[in-house]
């Protein structure tokens, strides 16, 4: 799995960079240099909250996989009169 998304990481990679060789937009292209010259904003999410948040996140989707979770529509049906 990871050599097919490697695979498909770069070609994604490819496809932008003939994409940008065409650009003739400015004001995308000065887009892009703030995004290069500011690492923290393509920052992936998971590596700034903390280990707690994570923890939490790590057992929700632990409930999930083994279906203990109650489906939106039924707590909304549960509690209607008070919402």
């Amino acid at each position: 799995m990871q050599k097919q998304f490697t695979m498909n990481i770069q070609t994604e990679k490819l496809n932008l960079i003939e994409w940008l060789v065409g650009l003739q937009d400015q004001a995308i292209i000065e887009k892009i240099k703030y995004l290069m010259t500011n690492p923290s904003l393509t920052k992936d999410w998971w590596d700034t909250i903390s280990e707690t948040e994570k923890m939490s996140i790590d057992r929700g989707l632990l409930d999930i996989e083994k279906e203990k979770v109650t489906l939106h529509s039924d707590i909304r049906k549960k509690y209607e009169k008070w919402l």
